[in-house]
């Protein structure tokens, strides 16, 4: 049977279509028809890829190839079909959203479903099926190469934080693949890293938010990780995929290896594997070219098949589910029109930088800047003048426009008549390339460290502020796919040129561009710290709005930001990186930590961090009324309300974020000090108030009873604890649970 064309104008009765094509039918019978009439090659074919992107329709039954790309962040330019290059393309440019951890800062999901359906209509015009990503792996540990692409430390705020993400982009008819499952902690060794876990931090750290993606957001696309669980790597890995993921969270959606992350045929038909990507490759390097038909799931499947070894059963399945994603993306006829680098996307990328952007440290609130005719800024630093959205591995991305910071300071000054001056002060990565992708200014230096520091400090002298754009980049050891980074410390001698400037001008404002924490050693002598993130297309616009005001900082920590790396459970128990085994193949690496990452460790060993998980100022001030309960018990599969007055207390508008934990005063089991459980951010105007309720069930009171396998939430007394930070919290009642 050949592809036939039908006109939309005739009824489906008069075209007599056969039933894999008739809308009119439920899907699972258009997939029952369409199975039926495949043959054994055309399985096989679906289930792996045919390019680095891409992995072939049903030509003869009309389904259309279908094409993935990365990443979570934007939508990544076009490679050439067998090779990691650029194709050359000039329509491939895209908008720059800001990196995940900016998102999270938000804590607001209305901008987690705004990103989703944004970056889905750039999808969509591109004419991409899947967009591989959100990331949800926890941030273990401040060395984590890939942190800047995840959701925080947090299982509940990434949970709550990435469902309309997936709800928003799938809304475009553009499917979420959601990675990388599980346990994804790792860059440096990746593809050896065999972690050793409890099953209690299994459930409640490391797969809520995945558990989300798929039970509430049902999400139609799960990413392996390359790493390994008891043994087995996570792409084919019987306990993640076949018995939690398909098993218990009855996913119906497909399971895609990261590229490269397939290892063993067999352990892949059994164990869960859907859509194989990228073998005979790592990632970024070659290996047989057009190695396609040798993939794990190709002619070596296909073999044992013949021979008898395997039915076909287990390849039903996994086409059975690749079809049901072609009806919800590329066979699915009424889709939204896509849009690329439309003015609606940029406005996108502003908002959520500007609601994710942290002011950690605030002193004679030097901020905002105080700009009027005649003053003197001076920006330093090469994160002023550096593109953030090329680089960082499967991330990187070729953008349409990039605002660099000190171009979006630069123009807020030329509005007041301010003069801004501009000296590097130090050198880290000049290269500004990434896979083909070449743009941006060059940024080139021969001048020697000492020169950069001394032009700094002697231009500092006079300016009325300081402004250092500093951290980290997208380079290789920092935040970056495929590293981890060496040391928690800032790169480039950046510590020497903060104290530096902080002697000669009292004025001094950091500005941190990262996706993790750092040491910040002279925190005591720099007045104004803000968290300024990777934030995409629209960075320096977002950024300069924040230092000026006209931007109202609203963003919260969404991971515990620690003094030295030793206030980190798992380097204070040196459990980071593991240990290599005896022939050097797999490293172990055991989460000696367990459930006790991030505030969770912090309050175990009641160490003071530098910024406390959730915190976060603004510019105008909050009051926090008392706190009520709406009753004192609590009976299972019921619900208990906690409400709380907020009020605008400043003269600014500007919104705060109010945040529920729960403590559990008596368990059998040793339990956090503290877990959050809700929050909720709201907007208020100068004088305003608002009462804010937060609701939570008996899941949110629950443990994960290794001895029972399963959630269990035990009688006793609890508290609820309200606040603006994880170390700020005001408001403190006490219930039971019957």
């Amino acid at each position: 049977m050949s592809a036939i064309l039908f006109s939309a104008s005739a009824s489906a009765e008069a075209q007599n279509l056969p039933v894999y094509l008739d809308e009119s039918k439920p899907v699972e019978q258009r997939i029952d028809d369409a199975l039926s009439r495949m043959t054994l090659d055309e399985k096989i074919a679906v289930i792996h890829a045919q390019s680095k992107f891409s992995s072939p329709g049903v030509k003869r039954l009309g389904f259309p190839d279908f094409w993935t790309d990365d990443g979570p962040h934007g939508v990544r330019p076009d490679v050439l079909w067998d090779e990691w290059e650029q194709a050359g393309q000039t329509n491939d440019s895209c908008v720059a959203f800001p990196a995940l951890t900016c998102l999270a800062a938000t804590w607001n999901p209305q901008m987690a479903r705004l990103y989703g359906e944004s970056l889905g209509e750039e999808a969509l015009y591109r004419g991409k099926g899947m967009i591989l990503g959100p990331g949800v792996n926890i941030y273990r540990t401040p060395l984590g190469g890939r942190n800047f692409e995840y959701m925080g430390e947090d299982p509940w705020l990434a949970s709550r934080m990435v469902v309309p993400y997936i709800q928003g982009l799938q809304s475009k008819g553009v499917a979420a693949c959601v990675k990388h499952y599980a346990l994804n902690n790792d860059e440096e060794y990746r593809h050896q890293v065999n972690v050793v876990i409890s099953d209690r931090a299994l459930h409640e750290i490391y797969l809520p938010a995945f558990k989300a993606a798929v039970t509430e957001a049902g999400t139609w696309g799960i990413m392996g990780a390359y790493n390994l669980y008891k043994n087995q790597h996570n792409c084919h890995n019987n306990i993640l995929l076949n018995q939690i993921l398909k098993r218990d969270w009855k996913y119906d959606g497909v399971v895609v290896s990261d590229w490269g992350g397939c290892h063993d045929t067999e352990e892949a038909i059994t164990n869960g594997l859907d859509l194989e990507f990228g073998s005979w490759t790592d990632g970024l390097t070659m290996g047989a070219t057009n190695a396609y038909d040798n993939y794990f799931l190709a002619l070596p499947y296909k073999r044992l098949i013949q021979d008898g070894k395997y039915s076909t059963k287990e390849l039903d399945e996994k086409v059975r589910r690749i079809l049901r994603l072609f009806y919800r993306t590329t066979m699915k006829r009424e889709k939204p029109f896509g849009f690329l680098c439309s003015e609606s996307h940029y406005d996108a990328a502003l908002k959520i930088a500007q609601e994710g952007i942290v002011l950690l440290k605030n002193e004679r609130n030097l901020l905002p800047l105080s700009l009027s005719k005649g003053k003197r800024i001076l920006v330093v630093g090469e994160n002023a003048i550096k593109m953030m959205t090329v680089g960082g591995g499967s991330s990187s991305l070729k953008v349409q426009k990039e605002i660099l910071p000190l171009d979006g300071l630069a123009a807020q000054c030329a509005k007041y008549g301010v003069q801004c001056d501009y000296a590097r002060g130090y050198v880290g990565d000049t290269v500004q390339s990434y896979n083909g992708v070449t743009v941006g200014r060059s940024i080139a230096e021969t001048r020697s460290s000492e020169e950069l520091l001394a032009e700094a400090v002697e231009k500092a002298k006079g300016a009325d502020y300081v402004i250092v754009f500093g951290g980290l980049n997208k380079s290789n050891y920092q935040d970056c796919e495929g590293h981890d980074r060496q040391q928690y410390g800032l790169p480039y001698a950046q510590d020497q040129l903060i104290e530096a400037l902080a002697k000669v001008n009292k004025n001094l404002v950091y500005v941190n561009i990262s996706g993790n924490g750092v040491a910040m050693p002279w925190v005591k002598s720099v007045p104004a710290i803000v968290q300024g993130w990777f934030i995409g297309s629209e960075a320096g616009e977002a950024l300069a709005s924040v230092l000026v005001g006209d931007a109202n900082p609203s963003g919260k920590l969404p991971f515990t930001w620690y003094q030295r790396l030793d206030d980190c459970g798992a380097h204070a128990l040196n459990a980071f990186p593991g240990v290599w085994r005896d022939d050097y193949k797999i490293i172990d690496e055991e989460y000696k930590e367990g459930i006790f990452v991030g505030y969770r460790w912090t309050d175990k060993q009641k160490i003071r961090p530098l910024f406390a998980f959730g915190h976060g100022l603004s510019y105008t001030t909050f009051k926090l009324g008392k706190l009520v309960a709406d009753k004192k018990q609590l009976t299972a599969g019921g619900q208990i309300s906690f409400t709380v007055s907020v009020t605008n207390t400043g003269s600014r508008a500007g919104s705060e974020t109010v945040q529920l934990y729960i403590s559990d005063k008596q368990c059998s089991v040793e339990r956090p000090v503290k877990e959050l459980k809700a929050f909720q951010k709201v907007f208020l105007q100068p004088g305003e108030s608002q009462d804010v309720t937060l609701t939570i069930g008996c899941d949110a009171l629950s443990f994960y009873n290794e001895a029972k396998g399963q959630w269990t939430a035990e009688p006793g007394i609890f508290e609820a604890l309200v606040g603006t930070a994880s170390d700020n919290l005001t408001g403190k009642i006490s219930f039971e649970l019957q």
